[in-house]
């Protein structure tokens, strides 16, 4: 068992050695060659679309962390196996070594933005933790004493007088290392592990655009934004507020790592299918005239009642008048965006130039954009959810078709064009709330941007419709608050919801998943009244 336990030891020590240099090494040469990461987000490329749904209901916007968590453990798993392997023969380690290189440059190199030089932080990692296996695996004694083995030789005796030289049975000790030399081997690996891991993490930080958001200073708009009805927030404690702070604002990507994209150095390239391609810089991008409004956005992974919905007050170009710039060809029909890690989305284009705010945006809620929302500048389009019209870190457009390409998540069989269904939900009384008998408020938010809400139903136990109020707002893009006094008696209770859009269409009832085009079925919530 201790032989085990040390075996499985000296490949942990190892792995660690091997992604503590191969940090290092990412430090120097640039982001993007992390080994982990880059096996994380071939993960998640590769995640069937049920298994990508259900982390995201359970786990939410923790689901990466747990994708992460779970590569480490086996990775650990792997490492330990590799070293206790290793002590029963070297070249089994070294094979093991040498699976781990081979995926890690395989889901680096598969990344849409991978360079040549992204390999060589996985491959020096790799040979580091060669060499600490080595090492340590040298200065384990199983099988064998930690005072040394005995060899058998042979030894001449001094003879008597008048007799020859008799050859004698001999020993030789050879040392071992034994406990000490292993121990202080394999605090020198942790030691190298953590420098390397330290001094990655040190380096890596000079890509890290958060001091240029800070310096930056956004341009006022050159039109703003209507102002903010006071009655757009209803005095109910608990309900959503009108305006969704960025702090809190929902966060559903496929980017392990953020995108660290520098103002200077971005540039938003817009060709394909038009008259005359566009290279714009970030500098150019704020010189032109910025629309401010106010848009609530949604995920299609929002299952009904969930929490992946918010609104906010975007600034931002606007993305019409760069395509008439630009020139759309006839026949196009698609605008397939990417990102600055490669993600692609696919929006129609009648969508953004049917006279909707739809925009580049730089600013939320009268700040640059976060870097978790897109910093420096990200696509937003009334209507639309956020894998057909969102990109965030946006780097790219090309006008095409969708016959001709699809984007990341219509590859994976969502419909091509998103539009954000009507929907409605319950913020308070909360599930399984106890409330006291009487008047009490139920109240909650509901959207259907660009077509807005006209009214909003409630109903407690399969019982008569009742119309909510309804906040005032300022458009049609955003969600807009509601409010119904209920008069609540002792017992339980199931309340439900639904709306009803500018179009006039109600939303179903019916239940359907959120694949392929979005979740459908009224809000619900079952209290108890005391």
């Amino acid at each position: 068992m201790a032989g085990l336990l040390t075996g499985a030891l000296a490949g942990l020590l190892a792995a660690a050695v091997a992604l503590g240099v191969a940090q290092f090494m990412a430090g120097i040469t640039g982001a993007g060659g992390e080994p982990v990461i880059a096996v994380g987000s071939a993960a998640i490329d590769l995640t069937p679309v049920p298994v990508k749904d259900f982390a995201i209901q359970h786990f939410g916007t923790h689901d990466k962390l747990v994708l992460l968590s779970g590569i480490v453990v086996v990775l650990a798993v792997f490492a330990a196996v590799t070293g206790v392997m290793a002590t029963r023969r070297r070249t089994y380690g070294l094979a093991g070594l040498a699976v781990f290189a081979a995926i890690g440059a395989a889901a680096v190199l598969t990344r849409p933005v991978a360079r040549p030089v992204d390999i060589a932080p996985t491959l020096v990692g790799v040979a580091a933790g060669a060499l600490a296996l080595m090492l340590l695996v040298g200065r384990t004694a199983l099988g064998r004493t930690a005072l040394g083995r005995t060899v058998p030789g042979r030894t001449a005796t001094a003879p008597e007088r008048g007799e020859a030289p008799v050859a004698q049975p001999a020993t030789q000790t050879v040392a071992r290392p034994g406990r000490r030399g292993f121990l202080l081997a394999a605090a020198g690996t942790a030691a190298v592990a953590a420098a390397g891991a330290g001094f990655g993490e040190l380096l890596l930080r000079r890509f890290n655009v958060s001091s240029a958001r800070a310096k930056l200073a956004l341009p006022a708009p050159a039109i703003s934004g209507p102002a903010t009805p006071a009655a757009a927030q209803l005095p109910v404690p608990g309900i959503s507020s009108f305006v969704t702070p960025n702090a809190s604002f929902y966060r559903v990507d496929t980017a392990l790592v953020l995108p660290q994209v520098s103002p200077d150095q971005w540039r938003l390239r817009v060709h394909g299918m038009v008259a005359r391609e566009l290279d714009i810089t970030f500098e150019e991008l704020l010189k032109r005239p910025l629309t401010e409004a106010d848009i609530t956005i949604s995920c299609v992974s929002n299952q009904v009642g969930g929490p992946y919905v918010g609104n906010a007050r975007w600034l931002g170009a606007s993305l019409a008048a760069l395509l008439r710039e630009a020139g759309v060809r006839r026949g196009a029909d698609q605008i397939l965006s990417t990102s600055a890690d490669g993600w692609t989305c696919g929006t129609p284009v009648e969508t953004v130039l049917d006279g909707r705010n739809a925009l580049l945006a730089v600013g939320m809620n009268g700040q640059p954009l976060p870097i978790a929302h897109g910093f420096p500048a990200r696509m937003l389009v009334p209507g639309l959810y956020g894998y057909a019209s969102a990109t965030k870190w946006v780097v790219d457009l090309e006008i095409t078709t969708f016959a001709a390409q699809r984007s990341y998540w219509a590859q994976r069989g969502y419909a091509v064009r998103g539009r954000i269904k009507t929907e409605s939900r319950i913020d308070v009384p909360r599930p399984l709330q106890q409330v006291k008998a009487g008047r009490t408020a139920v109240a909650g938010v509901a959207w259907a941007p660009h077509r807005g809400i006209d009214r909003v139903e409630v109903r407690a136990d399969n019982g008569a419709w009742h119309d909510a109020k309804l906040a005032a707002v300022p458009g049609l893009d955003t969600w807009r608050q509601w409010v119904w006094p209920w008069d609540a008696t002792p017992g339980l209770h199931q309340l439900e919801v639904r709306a009803t859009d500018g179009t006039g269409a109600t939303q179903s009832s019916r239940r359907v998943p959120i694949f392929p085009n979005g979740a459908t079925g009224w809000d619900s919530t079952t209290v108890t009244v005391t």
